[in-house]
């Protein structure tokens, strides 16, 4: 039973990405080794940032990964908008991800669309084997079943959209056709983007919503998100 639920997260977080790249028709351009690239610069990346966490935002002295509140409170301030403030600037940390994208599309050649879901979907795709796989392939196959393993299978839907939002956005906002009208909206999504889950972490809090609500509040942000970046693409595609 335990095997058949670890089947099902597995095939409900990685099937959409295949069939994305079945679908789109990347795979008529021989887009895959480009994906891989993608998906190592994805890598460096978050290496380059875990680096610079480490040195500004170090966790507590002898602590694991289960940080209890106390001792954030006694690093990083004895209030809770010192937590915000950390909060903050860790997120920010995710910019650094639009010079990565932004490298990556330079490096694919070809039309707009086949460069937007090649860097997309190879960045898409490196974050879940990266940040999904081991967990699923622990916690799922467990001996009692949890639906959190179900939410992240969810949630990684929910990332394929994001960073194909992102990566359709960086790529519009170097268009020298983009309207000048246009560029705050481009603008405002890209940052939006970045502070996005710390936006649904803190109004699940303060509405008191549970996982499921809070994830639903997550997809419909990130769907409006793609919508509009949608609308924007066609304007210069």
């Amino acid at each position: 039973m335990t095997f058949y639920h670890f089947g099902n997260c597995i095939a409900l977080a990685y099937l959409p990405y295949y069939l994305t790249y079945k679908l789109s028709g990347l795979a008529d351009y021989g887009a895959f080794w480009k994906c891989i690239q993608s998906g190592f610069l994805f890598t460096f990346t978050q290496l380059i940032k875990m680096l610079i966490m480490a040195t500004f935002f170090p966790l507590p002295s002898g602590s694991q990964e289960g940080v209890s509140f106390q001792e954030m409170k006694s690093t990083y301030g004895h209030h809770e908008g010192g937590l915000a403030t950390l909060e903050f600037f860790k997120a920010s940390m995710d910019l650094i991800d639009f010079i990565g994208v932004f490298l990556t599309l330079s490096r694919i050649p070809g039309r707009g669309h086949a460069k937007v879901l090649t860097a997309g979907i190879g960045w898409a795709t490196a974050e879940l084997i990266l940040t999904r796989l081991l967990s699923l392939w622990v916690g799922a196959k467990g001996i009692e079943f949890n639906w959190r393993y179900m939410q992240e299978s969810f949630d990684a839907n929910i990332s394929l959209v994001h960073h194909l939002t992102v990566t359709t956005l960086i790529w519009v906002w170097t268009r020298h056709d983009l309207k000048a009208s246009l560029l705050p909206l481009v603008s405002f999504i890209l940052v939006f983007s970045v502070y996005k889950g710390l936006f649904v972490d803190y109004t699940a809090a303060f509405f008191l919503m549970n996982a499921w609500t809070a994830l639903l509040f997550k997809a419909v942000l990130t769907t409006v998100s793609g919508v509009v970046t949608m609308r924007l693409y066609s304007t210069v595609a």
